[in-house]
């Protein structure tokens, strides 16, 4: 009896850690997460840019944010090209 219940709370252990990685990763890949990141880096660039730099930076700022963009949204296709043919388990 022992062991089964020894089994069982490994068991949820594991099904509680998968569950937290599905989020991990559900959130790593949403749309929301890679939204929040662009608009905080137009923001900080936008402010460097006003302040520190003291050029008009509302069009300047956004090159960055759209790379940053453009970046999330490529590494996709670079990580199912490296688990192809680079990655061995």
């Amino acid at each position: 009896m022992d062991k089964i219940k020894n089994l069982e709370e490994r068991v949820g252990k594991i099904e509680a850690r998968n569950s937290k990685v599905e989020l991990d990763k559900a959130w790593e890949t949403s749309w929301t997460r890679k939204l929040l990141i662009s608009v905080f880096t137009y923001l900080a660039i936008a402010l460097y840019l006003k302040f520190i730099v003291g050029i008009d930076p509302w069009i300047n700022a956004i090159v960055p944010t759209v790379g940053f963009l453009l970046s999330t949204l490529t590494l996709l296709v670079f990580r199912k090209m490296w688990e192809r043919y680079i990655y061995k388990r």
